[in-house]
């Protein structure tokens, strides 16, 4: 998100500075012929500081901007910011300087746009070419007009600069209310329609930020006086309720329309009437209050699925709202008024039918059927033959933070169910440690998911509740509740009542609207076996005209989980299922669900972080020696010159890309991502900090092995004499090729006949699948650890006796180059493999690592380093039989073998 930012900031000062060069040449429009009947011209005087309120617009909606703006249904939004204000010798009238930028782009969809939608998920790009004007003009403060002229700038489709000079109107007064608090102006072309800078008016709609008057408290002090409200609701302190309250109303509310039999196609939800649209989630956006206890915002609704892009105001799904907090009865009540906008109509926009109403509270009581952290409804106060009225819907949220609610409280009302169901506190004691159930973390679990019919997904498990302990604080509290709820926790001590909030995406399967199927559950856990059982309601779809609006609860599902222990055995890992109880004849009923997953724990997690940066500490030290040993080379060439033609450039090559390689490929593989379980990011920072590190030492030991080859290769040409040396390096490289052929197909087949058993098989786990990709970077890994191989072929067909290579390098590179296979075989018998990912020193997809090739990686590296020291003790064919030992008969042997 940051790194988009940066490139959206970037690109936007680099189109200012292009406007500026371009003004420079070019005359700006003039402002006389464009606005002077709107807000005449006057001189400026004083410069002002933030006059009134700011004038600043943000996350607006614009439409039109043909050709320079393709119509697409994508996300349309623009930013209004002021630069500078002057007095003028008109009183009330302000000079003003402004950017003003639009954008499309992301993956944000307004309704259901699904073909769309399946597009911008696997990262098609959306974003289209930047348009932003830089303005200048007089806003009167007594018509509440604006009007600017300036320049824009943009690029064409065949990539040249565009400058587009435009005016702009907008209505913008002094001070607004929620009928004029939508500012709605409009961006004109001043090229005629043949040019090919023209593009057709831009309308554009943001909410007002500027200073605004309640003028329908009076209305929403009765707007809750029609909801029955016999819940206990939680307040909020009179000093801090504002920002409070804003903690309560971030991020998405889930609509629920019932069971959709009240609610016809006309009057479900507040656009089924002219949009028959049916929104699953609403937010809350620009939230401003007052110092007398209320508020202003205005209200989103859409069908997006996706997360992290902000809010955009679009008038036809958006609603404004003005009310208060009650602090008697705990709750917010406000009034809301639809936005009428007329696509195309330069920016005409009106607030009208201010007869929704809107109440808000926050439950004391949670429960398996009422989870919601923040719970609402919002409903018409039209009579029913009324146009524009429609039914009550409910809303809730499960996104607040409640680090400050201390008085909350779950209420377990499923246990005789579970009694029923399930029988975890009847097994006998495991003689395995499980998580206690006291500690949060570790009571917390991503899982794999896979249905009947072979679809798998991801989903997650938080729990909400730990008998009466909230695990959203930052600390487990101990409460008592006035009535203690029915327990099971009395027939064990080691039985602990749980509530959880399951969630996974299985394709096709989505029950709620929003692309997951979220399910609430409450039971039992049993820490002396493990064993979470649960029954669980999930949510329902209603029918509306052929349309899927949200409705009731499905509550006969049996969730069962088995927790991996604390010192689990190879391959044990948590498993478990989702079961439907109905019957297969019912239409609730669906084929169970098989989970699994490898599950850290809070112990775990402290022993992997402190494994990871010993493992890091490895890396270091590893490049801090190569880099020391590649010196003694270049110092113990530099004293002998005369050995430099004997070395092999064909093994300088391969330790060269050895290092060269990793550099290219950015050392993502040496890294732990954002793939593995949050916990491995408890790090602090160490790793992030240490990987530039790795960088630098890995470039140094780079450059100084380049500087080996660069030596050798130099003194080659410089020897006239020992031409022949070419010819030798030539057949040593003729063999060895082959070689690493043969040993790639090897790979490769190998590679294939296990994924061919995989899909046979229809192995489940993921984790073991390995990619044709990381499969040869592992073979090259192999290579680098007999890079002595070239310089041994070298001395056999040159013969050599030099002594071309320092103990002290090959030994030495030898040595860090099977450490890490001594160290897997000791990490393997002494951790348990969580997440390979988590692995940084000996990272299996860098190398071959099993217990087979732990041993034969060292021990070919031994043999090597031994054959060099041999070869280079008594000549470069002292290793053959006696036979081959002389020239010709071993040119003719090898002409053979070639």
């Amino acid at each position: 998100m940051a790194g988009s930012q940066f490139s959206s900031s970037s690109s936007s000062l680099l189109l200012l500075l292009l406007l500026s060069i371009v003004a420079a040449v070019t005359a700006a429009p003039a402002y006389a012929s464009n606005c002077a009947t709107t807000v005449p011209e006057s001189t400026p005087t004083t410069r002002v500081i933030h006059p009134y309120d700011s004038f600043s617009l943000s996350n607006g909606h614009f439409s039109g901007g043909d050709p320079l703006i393709p119509n697409t249904p994508l996300l349309r939004s623009f930013y209004f910011l002021p630069h500078t204000f002057h007095r003028t010798t008109t009183a009330g009238v302000l000079r003003i300087t402004a950017t003003l930028s639009v954008r499309t782009g992301g993956s944000r969809f307004i309704g259901n746009v699904s073909s769309l939608l399946q597009r911008a998920s696997i990262g098609i790009p959306t974003r289209s070419r930047p348009l932003t004007f830089e303005f200048s003009g007089y806003w009167s403060e007594s018509s509440g007009l604006l009007c600017m002229v300036g320049d824009g700038v943009s690029r064409s489709p065949d990539g040249k600069f565009l400058r587009l000079p435009a005016v702009l109107n907008l209505r913008y007064p002094k001070s607004s209310n929620i009928t004029t608090s939508v500012v709605a102006g409009k961006i004109t072309s001043l090229d005629s329609a043949d040019s090919p800078n023209y593009f057709h008016p831009i309308s554009i709609l943001a909410y007002s930020q500027k200073s605004y008057n309640y003028t329908m408290i009076s209305d929403a002090k009765g707007s809750c006086s029609r909801v029955d409200h016999k819940v206990e609701s939680l307040g909020l302190d009179k000093t801090s309720w504002c920002s409070s309250l804003m903690g309560f109303l971030g991020g998405r509310f889930r609509l629920d329309y019932g069971n959709g039999t009240n609610c016809s196609p006309k009057n479900c939800g507040p656009f089924a009437k002219d949009l028959s649209f049916y929104p699953s989630f609403m937010s809350w956006n620009h939230i401003q209050c007052s110092d007398d206890g209320e508020m202003h915002l205005y209200m989103e609704f859409s069908n997006y699925t996706g997360y992290g892009e902000r809010s955009i105001f679009v008038p036809k799904h958006s609603l404004v709202a003005e009310g208060f907090w009650d602090h008697d009865k705990n709750r917010l009540c406000m009034v809301a008024c639809r936005v009428l906008d007329v696509e195309g109509s330069g920016g005409d926009a009106s607030v009208r039918d201010c007869s929704i109403r809107v109440c808000l509270w926050i439950p004391a009581v949670l429960s398996i059927e009422s989870s919601g952290s923040v719970v609402g409804q919002l409903w018409s106060g039209k009579d029913k033959k009324d146009l524009g009225y429609f039914d009550m819907v409910s809303f809730w949220s499960s996104e607040a933070s409640f680090d400050s609610t201390p008085d909350l409280r779950y209420e377990y009302t499923k246990l005789d169910s579970v009694n029923k169901s399930c029988k975890a506190f009847n097994l006998p004691k495991s003689r395995k440690m499980y998580p206690d159930g006291q500690s949060v973390g570790d009571m917390r679990f991503d899982f794999s998911l896979r249905d009947a019919k072979g679809r798998r997904a991801w989903g997650y498990a938080n729990p909400l509740f730990i008998g009466q302990n909230f695990s959203g604080r930052s600390y487990m509290v101990s409460l008592e509740a006035p009535t203690p709820p029915p327990s099971l926790v009395d027939l064990n001590h080691s039985l602990s009542n749980v509530s959880y909030r399951i969630s996974y995406s299985l394709p096709n399967s989505s029950y709620d609207g929003s692309g997951q199927t979220e399910i609430l559950a409450e039971g039992v856990y049993n820490a002396a076996t493990g064993m979470l059982c649960m029954v669980g309601c999930r949510s329902l779809l209603a029918s509306v005209n052929e349309k899927q609006v949200k409705g009731s609860k499905d509550c006969e599902i049996l969730i069962n989980m088995q927790l991996s222990p604390f010192d689990p055995e190879a391959g044990e890992r948590l498993y478990g299922s989702i079961k439907s109880s109905r019957r297969e004849s019912d239409p609730l009923y669906f084929e169970p669900l098989e989970t699994q997953s490898y599950v850290m724990y809070t112990a775990q997690s402290v022993e992997s972080i402190w494994r990871m940066d010993m493992e890091i500490t490895m890396v270091l030290i590893s490049l801090t020696l190569l880099c020391i040993f590649i010196g003694f080379q270049l110092f113990y060439i530099n004293k002998n010159p005369d050995v430099l033609p004997s070395i092999s450039v064909t093994m300088l090559v391969i330790l060269t890309l050895g290092y060269m390689i990793p550099l290219v490929l950015n050392f993502e593989a040496l890294f732990m991502r954002r793939n593995t379980q949050n916990v491995l990011s408890w790090s602090g920072g160490w790793l992030e900090a240490n990987e530039v590190i790795v960088r630098v030492i890995t470039m140094v030991a780079f450059l100084m092995q380049f500087r080996f080859l660069q030596v050798v290769w130099s003194a080659r040409y410089r020897e006239e004499s020992k031409k022949a040396l070419w010819v030798a390096e030539r057949k040593a490289l003729q063999l060895c090729l082959p070689l690493y052929f043969i040993g790639g197909l090897i790979a490769w087949f190998v590679y294939s006949n296990q994924s061919r058993s995989q899909l046979q098989r229809q192995d489940f786990n993921s984790a073991n699948h390995r990619s044709i990709w990381e499969d040869l970077i592992s073979y090259a890994g192999l290579i680098l650890d007999g890079f002595l191989l070239p310089q041994i072929l070298l001395n056999i067909f040159w013969n050599s006796k030099d002594k071309a290579l320092s103990p002290v390098f090959y030994v030495g590179t030898t040595i860090v180059r099977a450490l890490p296979h001594l160290y897997d075989a000791y990490r393997a018998h002494h951790y348990v493999p969580y997440f390979d990912s988590s692995y940084i020193y000996a990272n299996p997809k860098n190398d071959f690592f099993s217990s087979t090739w732990d041993i034969i990686i060292p021990c070919e590296g031994v043999l090597l380093a031994v054959l060099i020291f041999l070869q280079q003790r008594f000549g470069g064919r002292c290793i053959l039989p006696a036979r081959f030992r002389q020239s010709g008969g071993y040119e003719i042997v090898s002409s053979i073998s070639l």
